[in-house]
């Protein structure tokens, strides 16, 4: 049971780190090359998949971190829980730090005409994002570990 276990929090905290550094690699870069306008029509675009998806990922992963950590034994166990609570972090940082900032886009009616006082996020989202990353990415070399050590 652990090794089916220790291949699905692999799998789950490898997509997580794999998304997450795609979109900083490349999609960051394109949304700052555009103009303020385009870059909210293409916010709300790409935003239609990934936020369903990418929080059940993230949880899910979680959870079978957890799940390992309660079975696993010896070291595997630590480093089980400490990938979980890694990938609770990207879940926080992503609910309480990007989400919002994802909403306020969202909220802009017309792209091609921004409200006076609006202030670009895509600085801010970014930094949030990177730090999700690495939370993410050392999610995964933790699980890596773990399933190793078991």
């Amino acid at each position: 049971m652990t090794d089916a276990l220790g291949v699905a929090a692999l799998l789950g905290s490898g997509v997580t780190a794999g998304v997450l550094f795609a979109v900083a690699l490349s999609v960051l870069p394109a949304l700052f090359a555009m103009p303020a306008g385009t870059y909210v029509y293409a916010h709300k675009l790409l935003g239609r998949n990934w936020d369903p998806t990418m929080p059940a990922v993230v949880l899910g992963s979680c959870a079978l971190s957890t799940a390992l950590a309660v079975v696993a034994g010896g070291a595997a166990r630590a480093l089980f829980a400490a990938a979980a609570a890694l990938l609770l972090g990207v879940s926080a940082v992503s609910h309480l730090c990007n989400v919002p900032i994802n909403r306020r886009v969202k909220a802009v009616t017309d792209p091609d005409t921004l409200p006076a006082d609006w202030s670009d996020p895509r600085p801010l989202w970014r930094r949030w994002h990177l730090l999700r990353t690495g939370l993410a990415i050392a999610a995964l070399v933790v699980n890596a570990a773990g399933v190793t050590a078991l």
